[in-house]
């Protein structure tokens, strides 16, 4: 699996050219496939590594400090859901920022 820095390198590399303009619709729409992959893997190692960030801050009460990997899967939709079912979606970090 490529590193977060190379997939969202990749993904800026194609959002640029797409944003250029001037391809083939089939080159267009599968260039489109491959940045939400892209997106995907991304959002799902940020997820990844919020959990354990958010392990490593909240530790049991009186206990030592945990860290635990947590499976994340990303939906069609790009929202995340935890190991508990938990779902997440992008309005999250736009609410927290007062985007929305």
């Amino acid at each position: 699996m490529a590193s977060f820095e190379e997939q969202l390198a990749e993904l800026e590399s194609v959002v640029a050219r797409l944003e250029e303009g001037g391809l083939p619709l089939d080159e267009s729409v599968s260039l489109f496939e491959r940045g939400m992959l892209l997106s995907k893997a991304c959002k799902k190692q940020l997820a990844s590594a919020e959990s354990r960030i958010q392990a490593v801050m909240e530790p049991d009460e009186d206990g030592p400090v945990r860290v635990e990997d947590v499976e994340v899967e990303v939906d069609e939709d790009g929202d995340e859901e935890d190991d508990e079912g938990e779902v997440f979606d992008d309005e999250r970090d736009e609410e927290d920022d007062g985007r929305l």
